[in-house]
């Protein structure tokens, strides 16, 4: 296959991911239909000794569309669901909390088998709050882990959650981070694809490219492959200055991202859906400092 025919390929994604960016809002929330994005945060950013319900009712008039959500986590179900129906702030993801201690590249079956099981609780808790889809980071390359050895061992594992998956009718979303490998976006999509199944999909994170790439290159090779989003914002010059971690410090908007591209390649794969600030929290002040700068490179204020 030459490279445009891959590119071609890769940009219209596996069968059935596209139509799930759009129908989210749709079922989720109050959210106008003419936007292209809603935002979303994650729960644990919000650092205030509050109520749950108060907190879903606080990021509600921050101007959140929604909160994303850990398990396995440690709270009542009725309670996470009373909180998200009472504030009307939908719960449209959740991420696995224990895919990086558990890992499922990992070469002892025993923590694969407790990965596997965190993954199939947090599809579990999915279903449960009404989200789509739970964010999974599928392993990690080490010295002791081999690259091939990460790549097909994560896949045999994902693999065995599809067919609860498909039942509960949640996708698993695949996310880009710091784990030494699916460093290109076309082994990214390859590794997708191979799964061979519409259950699965990517969770694009913005600002965890920008260390050793551009966002809307991804972006446009990954296509409808694309099931949310993630974002963060990444300073080259504080990376060379400070160290990789660094990069992160910026406010969003005050990095290295190219949100003017970044906006233009999610138009052209005509992106549709949830974007989730990934970025330090705090009290009042500081959500709604976010959700400003949020509406600003996204193209909403």
């Amino acid at each position: 296959m030459d490279r445009r025919n891959f590119v071609k390929t890769a940009g219209a994604g596996a069968v059935g991911l596209g139509a799930s960016a759009e129908l989210i809002g749709a079922t989720l929330g109050n959210v106008q239909p003419e936007r292209r994005y809603k935002k979303s945060l994650k729960y644990g950013m919000v650092k205030m000794d509050i109520p749950m319900v108060e907190k879903f009712m606080l990021l509600k008039d921050l101007g959140f569309d929604g909160v994303e959500m850990d398990s396995p986590n440690e709270f009542d179900s009725k309670e996470v669901i009373k909180a998200s129906k009472k504030a009307g702030l939908p719960i449209p993801g959740i991420i696995d909390s224990v895919h990086w201690q558990d890992r499922l590249s990992d070469p002892d079956p025993s923590v694969r088998a407790r990965g596997l099981e965190g993954l199939r609780t947090a599809i579990k808790d999915a279903k449960a709050y009404g989200a789509s889809t739970v964010l999974l980071v599928p392993g990690r390359v080490t010295k002791e882990v081999a690259y091939d050895d990460a790549y097909y061992r994560s896949q045999d594992e994902i693999r065995k959650a599809l067919p609860m998956a498909e039942e509960y009718g949640i996708k698993i979303a695949i996310e880009n981070v710091w784990n030494m490998y699916l460093f290109s976006p076309m082994e990214m999509a390859r590794y997708i694809d191979e799964l061979e199944s519409e259950w699965v999909g990517a969770y694009f994170d913005v600002g965890n490219i920008v260390n050793y790439g551009w966002p809307e290159h991804w972006i446009k090779i990954l296509g409808k492959r694309i099931i949310k989003l993630d974002i963060k914002e990444y300073s080259r010059e504080l990376r060379d200055k400070e160290g990789p971690r660094a990069g992160f410090r910026p406010k969003l908007g005050e990095g290295d991202c190219d949100w003017p591209a970044v906006r233009k390649a999610l138009e052209e794969i005509d992106y549709r859906g949830w974007a989730s600030a990934e970025v330090p929290g705090g009290g009042k002040e500081r959500l709604k400092e976010i959700s400003d700068n949020m509406d600003k490179i996204l193209g909403m204020g």
